[in-house]
Protein backbone atom coordinates (compact mmCIF):
# COMPACT_ATOMS: atom_id res chain seq x y z
CA UNK A 1 0.00 0.00 0.00
CA UNK A 2 1.48 3.35 -1.01
CA UNK A 3 1.40 6.44 1.16
CA UNK A 4 -1.06 8.22 -1.16
CA UNK A 5 -3.46 5.25 -1.15
CA UNK A 6 -3.26 5.05 2.64
CA UNK A 7 -4.00 8.76 2.92
CA UNK A 8 -7.08 8.49 0.67
CA UNK A 9 -8.28 5.47 2.65
CA UNK A 10 -7.80 7.23 5.97
CA UNK A 11 -9.71 10.35 4.84
CA UNK A 12 -12.58 8.20 3.55
CA UNK A 13 -13.17 6.54 6.94
CA UNK A 14 -16.53 7.56 8.46
CA UNK A 15 -16.63 9.04 11.94
CA UNK A 16 -18.25 6.46 14.25
CA UNK A 17 -20.21 9.20 16.00
CA UNK A 18 -21.70 10.37 12.67
CA UNK A 19 -22.63 6.83 11.65
CA UNK A 20 -24.26 5.98 14.97
CA UNK A 21 -26.06 9.24 15.66
CA UNK A 22 -23.65 10.42 18.35
CA UNK A 23 -23.70 7.14 20.27
CA UNK A 24 -20.21 5.86 21.29
CA UNK A 25 -19.61 2.11 21.15
CA UNK A 26 -18.10 0.69 24.31
CA UNK A 27 -15.33 -1.88 24.16
CA UNK A 28 -13.84 -3.92 26.95
CA UNK A 29 -10.10 -3.40 27.50
CA UNK A 30 -7.77 -5.92 29.14
CA UNK A 31 -8.11 -4.23 32.54
CA UNK A 32 -11.87 -4.64 32.62
CA UNK A 33 -12.58 -0.91 32.18
CA UNK A 34 -14.55 0.56 29.33
CA UNK A 35 -12.97 2.84 26.77
CA UNK A 36 -14.37 4.83 23.88
CA UNK A 37 -13.33 3.64 20.41
CA UNK A 38 -11.01 5.73 18.28
CA UNK A 39 -12.59 8.51 16.29
CA UNK A 40 -11.89 9.07 12.59
CA UNK A 41 -8.99 11.46 13.26
CA UNK A 42 -7.24 8.98 15.52
CA UNK A 43 -7.89 6.16 13.08
CA UNK A 44 -6.28 8.19 10.30
CA UNK A 45 -3.20 8.77 12.47
CA UNK A 46 -2.97 5.10 13.42
CA UNK A 47 -3.24 4.01 9.78
CA UNK A 48 -0.54 6.46 8.74
CA UNK A 49 1.74 5.11 11.49
CA UNK A 50 1.16 1.54 10.28
CA UNK A 51 2.04 2.46 6.71
CA UNK A 52 5.18 4.32 7.73
CA UNK A 53 6.32 1.31 9.82
CA UNK A 54 5.88 -1.18 6.94
CA UNK A 55 9.15 -2.75 5.76
CA UNK A 56 10.66 -1.27 2.64
CA UNK A 57 12.82 -3.32 0.27
CA UNK A 58 16.34 -2.00 -0.03
CA UNK A 59 17.07 0.15 -3.05
CA UNK A 60 20.34 0.06 -4.91
CA UNK A 61 21.57 3.00 -2.85
CA UNK A 62 21.04 1.02 0.38
CA UNK A 63 23.64 -1.70 -0.29
CA UNK A 64 27.28 -1.40 0.81
CA UNK A 65 29.64 -0.36 -1.95
CA UNK A 66 33.34 -0.42 -2.65
CA UNK A 67 35.41 2.72 -3.12
CA UNK A 68 34.66 2.62 -6.85
CA UNK A 69 30.89 2.22 -6.36
CA UNK A 70 30.50 -1.50 -7.01
CA UNK A 71 28.19 -3.48 -4.66
CA UNK A 72 30.39 -4.88 -1.87
CA UNK A 73 29.76 -8.61 -1.54
CA UNK A 74 32.60 -9.35 0.85
CA UNK A 75 31.55 -11.52 3.75
CA UNK A 76 30.37 -14.93 4.91
CA UNK A 77 27.26 -16.19 3.07
CA UNK A 78 25.02 -19.23 3.25
CA UNK A 79 21.86 -20.57 1.64
CA UNK A 80 18.95 -21.56 3.87
CA UNK A 81 16.28 -24.13 3.08
CA UNK A 82 16.67 -27.63 1.70
CA UNK A 83 17.70 -27.18 -1.93
CA UNK A 84 20.76 -29.33 -1.25
CA UNK A 85 18.46 -32.31 -0.75
CA UNK A 86 16.47 -31.76 -3.96
CA UNK A 87 16.25 -28.60 -6.07
CA UNK A 88 12.72 -29.46 -7.12
CA UNK A 89 9.78 -29.09 -4.74
CA UNK A 90 9.26 -32.18 -2.61
CA UNK A 91 7.58 -33.38 0.56
CA UNK A 92 9.34 -34.87 3.56
CA UNK A 93 10.13 -38.58 3.36
CA UNK A 94 11.76 -41.24 5.50
CA UNK A 95 15.10 -41.47 3.68
CA UNK A 96 16.84 -41.10 0.34
CA UNK A 97 17.77 -44.79 0.24
CA UNK A 98 14.69 -47.01 0.52
CA UNK A 99 13.91 -50.72 0.30
CA UNK A 100 10.70 -52.70 -0.07
CA UNK A 101 8.78 -53.14 3.17
CA UNK A 102 5.90 -55.45 4.11
CA UNK A 103 3.37 -52.74 3.25
CA UNK A 104 5.21 -49.62 2.03
CA UNK A 105 8.88 -48.90 1.28
CA UNK A 106 11.06 -48.40 4.37
CA UNK A 107 14.57 -46.95 4.83
CA UNK A 108 17.35 -49.09 3.46
CA UNK A 109 19.43 -51.17 5.89
CA UNK A 110 22.47 -48.90 5.42
CA UNK A 111 20.63 -45.80 6.71
CA UNK A 112 18.05 -47.37 9.01
CA UNK A 113 20.03 -46.61 12.17
CA UNK A 114 20.00 -42.88 11.40
CA UNK A 115 16.27 -42.70 12.10
CA UNK A 116 14.91 -39.16 11.81
CA UNK A 117 18.42 -37.79 11.28
CA UNK A 118 18.55 -39.60 7.93
CA UNK A 119 15.12 -38.46 6.79
CA UNK A 120 14.57 -35.91 4.01
CA UNK A 121 12.99 -32.55 4.94
CA UNK A 122 10.58 -30.87 2.54
CA UNK A 123 11.49 -28.01 0.20
CA UNK A 124 9.34 -25.48 -1.64
CA UNK A 125 11.50 -25.75 -4.74
CA UNK A 126 14.22 -23.57 -6.26
CA UNK A 127 13.65 -24.37 -9.94
CA UNK A 128 11.99 -21.55 -11.87
CA UNK A 129 8.97 -23.18 -13.50
CA UNK A 130 9.07 -26.10 -11.07
CA UNK A 131 10.60 -28.92 -13.14
CA UNK A 132 14.05 -29.61 -14.60
CA UNK A 133 13.62 -30.13 -18.39
CA UNK A 134 15.50 -33.41 -18.78
CA UNK A 135 15.91 -35.21 -22.06
CA UNK A 136 14.27 -38.68 -21.83
CA UNK A 137 17.58 -40.55 -21.54
CA UNK A 138 18.88 -38.11 -18.92
CA UNK A 139 15.70 -38.44 -16.89
CA UNK A 140 16.25 -42.19 -16.76
CA UNK A 141 19.80 -41.57 -15.49
CA UNK A 142 18.37 -39.38 -12.72
CA UNK A 143 16.05 -42.22 -11.65
CA UNK A 144 18.98 -44.63 -11.61
CA UNK A 145 20.95 -42.12 -9.52
CA UNK A 146 18.13 -41.98 -7.00
CA UNK A 147 18.04 -45.76 -6.70
CA UNK A 148 21.83 -45.90 -6.27
CA UNK A 149 22.29 -42.76 -4.16
CA UNK A 150 24.57 -44.42 -1.60
CA UNK A 151 26.98 -45.56 -4.31
CA UNK A 152 26.80 -42.65 -6.75
CA UNK A 153 26.42 -39.32 -4.91
CA UNK A 154 29.85 -37.62 -5.04
CA UNK A 155 29.11 -35.78 -1.77
CA UNK A 156 29.16 -39.06 0.16
CA UNK A 157 32.78 -39.62 -0.88
CA UNK A 158 33.78 -35.97 -0.32
CA UNK A 159 34.43 -35.10 -3.94
CA UNK A 160 34.35 -31.40 -4.79
CA UNK A 161 30.74 -30.22 -5.14
CA UNK A 162 30.90 -28.43 -8.49
CA UNK A 163 28.82 -25.47 -9.60
CA UNK A 164 26.12 -24.58 -8.77
CA UNK A 165 25.89 -27.21 -6.00
CA UNK A 166 28.61 -25.53 -3.95
CA UNK A 167 26.48 -22.40 -3.60
CA UNK A 168 23.60 -23.97 -1.65
CA UNK A 169 25.16 -26.79 0.34
CA UNK A 170 24.50 -26.59 4.12
CA UNK A 171 27.89 -24.96 4.70
CA UNK A 172 28.90 -21.28 4.53
CA UNK A 173 31.26 -19.78 1.98
CA UNK A 174 33.24 -16.55 2.03
CA UNK A 175 33.56 -13.95 -0.71
CA UNK A 176 36.78 -12.00 -1.11
CA UNK A 177 36.17 -9.13 -3.51
CA UNK A 178 38.40 -6.31 -4.75
CA UNK A 179 38.64 -4.29 -7.92
CA UNK A 180 41.06 -6.83 -9.40
CA UNK A 181 39.83 -10.13 -7.94
CA UNK A 182 36.71 -12.11 -6.96
CA UNK A 183 37.39 -15.26 -4.94
CA UNK A 184 35.07 -17.68 -3.10
CA UNK A 185 36.24 -20.10 -0.40
CA UNK A 186 33.88 -22.88 0.70
CA UNK A 187 33.84 -24.68 4.03
CA UNK A 188 32.84 -27.97 2.43
CA UNK A 189 35.88 -29.99 1.29
CA UNK A 190 38.03 -26.85 1.14
CA UNK A 191 36.60 -26.02 -2.28
CA UNK A 192 37.50 -22.69 -3.90
CA UNK A 193 36.47 -20.64 -6.93
CA UNK A 194 38.80 -18.07 -8.43
CA UNK A 195 36.57 -16.01 -10.73
CA UNK A 196 38.64 -14.52 -13.55
CA UNK A 197 37.78 -10.90 -14.34
CA UNK A 198 39.73 -11.13 -17.61
CA UNK A 199 38.76 -14.06 -19.82
CA UNK A 200 41.80 -16.39 -20.10
CA UNK A 201 40.24 -18.32 -22.98
CA UNK A 202 38.75 -21.83 -23.06
CA UNK A 203 39.46 -24.11 -20.06
CA UNK A 204 42.65 -26.09 -20.59
CA UNK A 205 41.34 -29.11 -18.68
CA UNK A 206 37.99 -30.32 -17.37
CA UNK A 207 37.60 -30.18 -13.58
CA UNK A 208 35.15 -30.62 -10.73
CA UNK A 209 34.61 -26.86 -10.18
CA UNK A 210 35.05 -25.71 -13.79
CA UNK A 211 36.52 -22.40 -14.94
CA UNK A 212 34.66 -19.22 -13.93
CA UNK A 213 34.82 -15.84 -15.71
CA UNK A 214 32.95 -12.85 -14.28
CA UNK A 215 31.86 -9.38 -15.35
CA UNK A 216 29.56 -6.64 -14.08
CA UNK A 217 26.19 -5.79 -15.62
CA UNK A 218 25.20 -2.70 -13.67
CA UNK A 219 24.96 -3.79 -10.02
CA UNK A 220 24.77 -7.51 -10.88
CA UNK A 221 27.90 -9.68 -10.96
CA UNK A 222 27.55 -12.25 -13.76
CA UNK A 223 29.73 -15.39 -13.75
CA UNK A 224 29.93 -17.89 -16.61
CA UNK A 225 31.39 -21.30 -15.69
CA UNK A 226 32.20 -24.26 -17.94
CA UNK A 227 34.93 -26.85 -18.37
CA UNK A 228 33.34 -29.42 -16.03
CA UNK A 229 34.29 -33.09 -15.84
CA UNK A 230 30.62 -34.18 -15.77
CA UNK A 231 30.98 -36.11 -12.51
CA UNK A 232 29.27 -33.73 -10.08
CA UNK A 233 25.60 -33.75 -9.09
CA UNK A 234 23.28 -30.83 -8.43
CA UNK A 235 21.81 -32.20 -5.18
CA UNK A 236 21.26 -35.40 -3.23
CA UNK A 237 18.25 -36.39 -5.35
CA UNK A 238 20.31 -37.53 -8.33
CA UNK A 239 19.90 -34.41 -10.47
CA UNK A 240 22.90 -34.33 -12.78
CA UNK A 241 24.58 -32.86 -15.86
CA UNK A 242 27.25 -33.73 -18.42
CA UNK A 243 30.67 -32.31 -19.22
CA UNK A 244 28.99 -29.87 -21.65
CA UNK A 245 27.31 -27.93 -18.85
CA UNK A 246 27.57 -24.14 -18.89
CA UNK A 247 26.34 -22.27 -15.81
CA UNK A 248 25.56 -18.55 -15.92
CA UNK A 249 25.21 -17.14 -12.42
CA UNK A 250 23.87 -13.73 -11.42
CA UNK A 251 24.71 -12.28 -7.99
CA UNK A 252 22.61 -9.25 -7.00
CA UNK A 253 22.97 -7.58 -3.60
CA UNK A 254 19.44 -6.58 -2.49
CA UNK A 255 20.34 -5.40 1.02
CA UNK A 256 23.43 -5.38 3.24
CA UNK A 257 22.50 -8.91 4.35
CA UNK A 258 20.77 -10.52 1.33
CA UNK A 259 22.23 -11.68 -1.96
CA UNK A 260 19.84 -12.89 -4.67
CA UNK A 261 21.39 -15.82 -6.49
CA UNK A 262 20.32 -17.08 -9.91
CA UNK A 263 21.95 -19.78 -12.01
CA UNK A 264 20.92 -20.74 -15.54
CA UNK A 265 22.07 -24.19 -16.68
CA UNK A 266 22.58 -25.14 -20.33
CA UNK A 267 23.60 -28.66 -21.33
CA UNK A 268 22.51 -30.04 -24.72
CA UNK A 269 23.37 -33.60 -23.67
CA UNK A 270 21.14 -33.49 -20.59
CA UNK A 271 18.41 -30.83 -20.85
CA UNK A 272 15.91 -29.99 -23.57
CA UNK A 273 16.27 -26.25 -22.86
CA UNK A 274 18.09 -23.89 -20.48
CA UNK A 275 16.58 -23.66 -17.00
CA UNK A 276 17.16 -21.54 -13.93
CA UNK A 277 17.36 -21.88 -10.17
CA UNK A 278 16.80 -18.89 -7.90
CA UNK A 279 17.27 -18.44 -4.15
CA UNK A 280 18.45 -15.82 -1.65
CA UNK A 281 21.77 -16.13 0.14
CA UNK A 282 22.07 -14.76 3.68
CA UNK A 283 25.02 -12.99 5.25
CA UNK A 284 26.26 -14.17 8.63
CA UNK A 285 26.10 -11.30 11.13
CA UNK A 286 27.40 -13.08 14.23
CA UNK A 287 30.63 -11.25 15.14
CA UNK A 288 32.18 -14.64 15.97
CA UNK A 289 31.28 -16.20 12.60
CA UNK A 290 34.26 -17.67 10.77
CA UNK A 291 34.74 -19.98 7.81
CA UNK A 292 35.35 -23.37 9.37
CA UNK A 293 37.26 -26.32 7.95
CA UNK A 294 35.40 -29.40 6.77
CA UNK A 295 38.15 -31.28 4.98
CA UNK A 296 36.21 -34.49 4.76
CA UNK A 297 38.59 -36.63 2.71
CA UNK A 298 40.01 -38.19 5.87
CA UNK A 299 36.45 -38.80 7.13
CA UNK A 300 35.67 -41.16 4.25
CA UNK A 301 38.92 -43.10 4.09
CA UNK A 302 37.39 -46.09 5.88
CA UNK A 303 34.35 -46.00 3.60
CA UNK A 304 36.42 -45.95 0.43
CA UNK A 305 39.52 -47.92 1.36
CA UNK A 306 38.67 -49.88 4.51
CA UNK A 307 38.16 -53.06 2.48
CA UNK A 308 41.86 -52.95 1.59
CA UNK A 309 42.95 -53.45 5.22
CA UNK A 310 44.73 -56.70 5.96
CA UNK A 311 42.13 -57.21 8.67
CA UNK A 312 38.99 -55.24 7.69
CA UNK A 313 37.04 -53.74 10.58
CA UNK A 314 33.69 -55.29 11.46
CA UNK A 315 32.11 -58.58 12.50
CA UNK A 316 33.55 -61.42 10.52
CA UNK A 317 35.94 -59.07 8.79
CA UNK A 318 33.07 -57.14 7.17
CA UNK A 319 33.13 -53.36 7.25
Amino acid sequence: MTGSNASRMAHSLPDPEDELGGYDLLTENPLGRHARPLGATALRAALALMVSAAPVHAQASDVPRTATGRPDMNGLWQALGNAHWDLEAHTARAALAMQEGPVVPVPAREVLAFGAVGSVPSHWGSVVGGTIPYLPEALEVKRENQESWLDRDPEIKCYLPGVPRAMYMPFPFQVFQSESAFFMAFEYAGAVRNVYLDDPGPPQVDSWMGQSVGHWEGDTFVVVTNGFNGQTWLDRAGNHHSYQLTVTERFTLTSPYHLMYEATLEDPLTYSEPWTIRMPLYKHVDPNARLGQFKCVEFVEELMYGHLRRNPIGPGGDR
